[in-house]
């Protein structure tokens, strides 16, 4: 691309020189003085070197030394000779009468050798990059899976690892931390030194305190390896293995005694303040409601410890976990409290804090410097934060010398920096989102903008609306082959959170800095930062139960190819209906139906959930959740699942709004795990659960659950009854003798008996064949004779006593599995003997959510 002012006579360019020097001179001493177009066209030179060094740093990872040497060798001979004859023709042009410097032949080599310099360039970094993680003693030990005594250096903030719940209680909870190893003690007495990045997972219990009662206020403690800070150096005992994904670690270290880590080196003075400074933020916030006091952390600094799973999911869901990971937004909001807004770039900046100071451009500069660096202190340097800090450090570097360029050079700097710093951030996918993200709000969402301008939209609403659009079309290829999934509700809501993460960040970063010194003020700022923090998090539970908030997807770059070309015909047709406000109207009273789905138009258009229904089984994965109906909007739910999200959409579907009651069979994950989903936006009664108070945690978190929303929790024991409309219920199970010890969870299950419009219905949790037996035998035996529907226990999984499979002979049989799960779940042999005895038997592995329908002798299911 050429230089500014090439084309143009000696006379205009001497005029725009003088121009310029008088503009910069003036906003030495004064800001706000420049022209709006003292600056020319977008300059693209860089993009192409920044590509070619990302595209070869990807490649070159992997690579052998000899592929390394001869590309990097290969691209310099290539570039030198590009360059000679670039030269040359220059040189034979200068002689030419009448022939400038800007119009001489040869620019296009200067840019192809730019190329290959920054391929030689990456094809390097990447090698040694990836040398790294081939060359020490770690490798060889992995693949012995050996036993070692390590010292390790801390690089990253640890984070705890919650798996989702896939079976009776949730997998084990890890502590996952990255770091580099640099001391070596094997069994033999071997002592090594090495710098190798590797991963520590350390399977850690939380522990909990002494009694139920105290746990229930006091809350899980978290355990010590959370506390340890960045460059804090440990001494571990652990079993060396092979990476899983071949990522950026030589080995992975199991660590075989989690309990205290051993600290053999503290972190350094900048990490302390970081760490102090986000000790105190977490403390300011302890009083805040739960989603806030998990969220502003998390929107300030990067801190999601505290995001639980399925608020994590929510986000994801709705395409707004770009708010929990710190990017250039939040960067750029402290930015322009300094500086101003963003559009006044390219003049000299009008507003914010410095030139009310009377602050000059230089010291607005270094100051703006300073904060990008603690920025990124107390941040952390993840792949957003450097590339938010790398972004800001060429602009402000622009703003000191005076030369203000578009922001396209400083993001394609910031690439090129980044991957030859750091090659591993060319295979990131949080980094490709960012620039891309990035990239959409520098070059369509200004043109987006101005088109929407045009047809008069408000300027605010034109460029928040444009803002997000460019930010979802670019990205949304990307999140579709990481999660499967297109989000149908990302815009609306990242629009509608946008006013809000502003407050929240400005408000939070005030806290974090006054909390050291200042608690009382701390906890009042992050008290106002609290409101908009929670309509964050409001906006990302409500986007994600909403039944048609998103759309399963491909999951490959095929996939993402689809939905790019999808987005592109999509853009196409809008630019059209733009022209017609109705039918835009029109378009998106369309779109909105099959996303909210109300219960009335969807009964009409699906059939579900069908007219009259009394028992529903929610598709909710491998759990139960089943709901038997007490009116209209009103059921009784008999266990959550192990999603709240599934579960909130199906009792959104069923247009539950009321649940006089929520029974809770036994407090395995995949039946309690969804309750927060149950308990979400409803009027509930009461909660219901066993005696058996096991597993602890699980019962805990019901107690935590229901006492966070003023829900009373009492205990079901046979014999009770209870009615609620034209419902009613008998508890059969379990005993109400405190002396009967049950062998386990699943043997405690709350079996009930039930009675809607006629119907029998007979619910056995996960009862297993010996409470099955004692329950023939118990006084409420005489009572299952002949039941029109069973909830088959146990997911059906094939542990079903034949007595009490014969003496209910039911004429529908359901079960709740999920989809190839891996517990063989409904065995085949059950199916067949409940089949045997004439029973129409359903799964929702196979056939989605079930719903009960008819009176008395009629009896009808239907599927969604």
């Amino acid at each position: 691309m050429r230089e500014e002012g090439e084309g143009y006579d000696d006379r205009r360019d001497e005029g725009r020189r003088g121009t310029r020097a008088a503009v910069h001179a003036a906003s030495g001493g004064r800001l706000g003085a420049a022209h709006p177009r003292q600056e020319g066209p977008t300059d693209l030179r860089l993009v192409p070197p920044a590509l070619a060094a990302w595209a070869t740093s990807a490649v070159m990872l992997d690579a052998a030394p000899a592929w390394v040497t001869g590309t990097a060798v290969g691209c310099l001979v290539l570039a030198g000779v590009l360059m000679t004859l670039r030269v040359g023709r220059v040189s034979r042009a200068g002689r030419v009468p009448g022939v400038r410097t800007g119009d001489r032949p040869g620019w296009p080599a200067v840019t192809a050798a730019a190329v290959l310099v920054c391929v030689a360039a990456a094809a390097v970094s990447a090698g040694l990059h990836g040398a790294d993680l081939r060359r020490g003693p770690l490798p060889a030990l992995a693949e012995r899976y050996a036993t070692v005594i390590a010292e390790a250096e801390i690089t990253s903030d640890p984070r705890l690892v919650r798996p989702r719940v896939r079976g009776p209680a949730p997998a084990p909870t890890a502590v996952l931390i990255e770091a580099d190893v640099r001391r070596l003690e094997t069994r033999d007495g071997a002592t090594l030194v090495t710098r190798t990045p590797v991963l520590m997972v350390v399977d850690v219990e939380r522990r909990r305190s002494s009694s139920a009662s105290s746990a229930f206020s006091a809350g899980d403690r978290p355990s010590p390896w959370l506390a340890l800070l960045p460059s804090t150096r440990v001494r571990v005992t652990a079993r060396v293995v092979p990476p899983a994904d071949g990522g950026d670690t030589a080995a992975v270290l199991r660590v075989r005694d989690p309990k205290v880590p051993e600290v053999v080196g503290e972190p350094s003075a900048a990490q302390r303040l970081a760490g102090r400074l986000r000790a105190g933020l977490r403390e300011a916030t302890d009083g805040l409601a739960p989603d806030a006091r998990a969220l502003l952390p998390g929107l300030v600094v990067g801190d999601t410890a505290r995001i639980t799973p399925e608020l994590d999911e929510a986000f994801k869901e709705t395409d707004l976990a770009h708010t929990l990971a710190v990017s250039g937004s939040n960067l750029t909001i402290i930015l322009v409290l300094l500086v101003g807004p963003p559009g006044l770039a390219q003049r000299v900046e009008r507003r914010g804090l410095a030139p009310r100071l009377g602050i000059s451009l230089r010291t607005t500069a270094l100051l703006g410097g300073a904060l990008t660096l603690g920025f990124v202190i107390v941040c952390r340097p993840d792949p957003s934060v450097l590339r938010a800090a790398a972004c800001g450090a060429v602009a402000l570097l622009a703003l000191a010398t005076g030369r203000r360029r578009s922001l396209i050079p400083a993001l394609a700097t910031a690439v090129l920096l980044l991957v030859l710093y750091d090659p591993w951030l060319s295979r990131s996918y949080g980094f490709l989102l960012s620039v891309l993200a990035t990239g959409a709000l520098l070059t369509l969402a200004p043109r987006w903008s101005a088109a929407l301008r045009a047809r008069r939209v408000p300027p605010r609403l034109a460029e928040a609306l444009a803002a997000a659009a460019a930010a979802q079309a670019l990205c949304a290829p990307v999140v579709a082959v990481l999660s499967a999934r297109v989000s149908l509700v990302a815009v609306p809501c990242n629009l509608l959170v946008e006013f809000a993460i502003a407050p929240a960040t400005v408000l939070g970063f005030a806290a974090l800095a006054t909390a050291p010194w200042a608690m009382p003020v701390a906890k009042a700022l992050a008290w106002c930062a609290g409101w908009p923090a929670g309509w964050i998090a409001d906006v990302a539970r409500t986007g994600a139960a909403l039944p048609g908030a998103g759309v399963d997807w491909p999951g490959s770059w095929t996939g993402a190819a689809l939905l790019a070309l999808a987005t592109v015909a999509l853009l196409l047709a809008g630019r059209r209906l733009l022209r017609h406000p109705w039918w835009c109207g029109a378009c998106g009273v369309l779109l909105l139906l099959p996303v909210v789905q109300p219960p009335p138009l969807t009964r009409v258009v699906t059939g579900w959930p069908p007219p009259g229904w009394r028992f529903a089984m929610c598709d909710v994965g491998q759990g139960d959740a089943t709901v038997l109906a007490a009116g209209a909007g009103t059921g009784v739910v008999v266990d959550a699942g192990p999603d709240p999200v599934l579960v909130d959409r199906c009792l959104r579907t069923l247009g539950i709004t009321r649940i006089p009651l929520v029974l809770l069979t036994h407090f395995h994950a995949d039946h309690v795990a969804g309750l927060p989903g149950v308990l979400r936006g409803r009027q509930v009664g009461a909660i219901e659960t066993t005696a058996y108070q096991e597993p602890v945690d699980q019962a805990e978190f019901v107690q935590r659950e229901a006492a966070a929303r003023g829900v009373s929790v009492t205990r079901a024991a046979a014999g009770e009854e209870r009615r609620t409309g034209g419902l009613s219920w008998r508890v059969v199970w379990p005993p109400a003798d405190p002396t009967v010890v049950p062998e386990g969870p699943n043997d405690a299950s709350v079996a009930l008996l039930v009675r809607s419009a006629g119907l029998r219905l007979l619910l056995l949790g996960d009862l297993e064949p010996p409470a099955q037996r004692a329950l023939l035998r118990s006084p409420a035996g005489p009572l299952l004779a002949g039941v029109d529907v069973l909830k088959v226990a146990h997911h059906g999984s094939a542990y079903q006593d034949p007595g009490l499979l014969s003496r209910t002979a039911p004429r529908l049989a359901l079960i709740s599995a999920g989809a190839d799960n891996t517990y063989g779940h409904p065995a085949p042999g059950t199916v067949a003997a409940l089949r045997a005895m004439g029973a129409m038997v359903l799964s929702t592995d196979r056939d989605g959510a079930l719903a009960v329908t008819g009176e008395g002798a009629e009896l009808g299911v239907a599927g969604d």
